[in-house]
């Protein structure tokens, strides 16, 4: 099928290009909500797309755990948070 070389390296390039930023490493991911119902998760998801289009979703995590007959399933949304970089100290250098 023609394209499908090219298609694979960049979607294997951008799958690196994730690895490298979300990695242990390079920050933490901060869970901003977390519910057992599943219409509370949905209209959570519609009023944050509704109310903020400039939110990097590239950089949200969206977890659903299932559950069994003893425990519910469990819907989380999580960010990912960069470590900060640490400020170099001017006074030093003089």
């Amino acid at each position: 099928m023609p394209g499908q070389r090219k298609r694979r390296h960049r979607q294997q390039e951008q799958a690196r290009r994730a690895a490298a930023r979300f990695a242990p490493d390079a920050g933490r991911w901060e869970v901003l909500f977390e519910t057992q119902d599943e219409s509370e998760w949905h209209a959570h998801i519609r009023r944050l797309r509704a109310s903020d289009p400039q939110i990097d979703w590239a950089a949200t995590r969206v977890d659903r755990f299932c559950g069994r007959l003893t425990q519910p399933t469990t819907f989380r949304l999580s960010h990912f948070v960069p470590k900060a970089t640490p400020v170099p100290d001017h006074d030093s250098c003089t």
